[in-house]
């Protein structure tokens, strides 16, 4: 099983840089570029919350379930 984020298709969408979500959500640059890369285990409902309303989309945009 693996699961694909799709941060910087929606960071492209929203025309908007890995810096300036973080700042704005307040989440560490070196966080959100392990997110991006898919490089994390597990993300907290409130960070995928606080970027789902930053770059207006839903979990379902960010998260992609890929079968083996």
């Amino acid at each position: 099983m693996k699961i694909r984020v799709n941060l910087d298709v929606e960071l492209a969408k929203n025309k908007m840089s890995l810096t300036e979500l973080s700042e704005r959500v307040g989440i560490s640059m070196t966080n959100l570029s392990l997110l991006k890369t898919g490089k994390v285990k597990a993300i907290r409902f409130s960070t995928l919350a606080a970027i789902c309303a930053t770059l207006n989309c839903q979990p379902g945009d960010l998260l992609e379930y890929e079968p083996e």
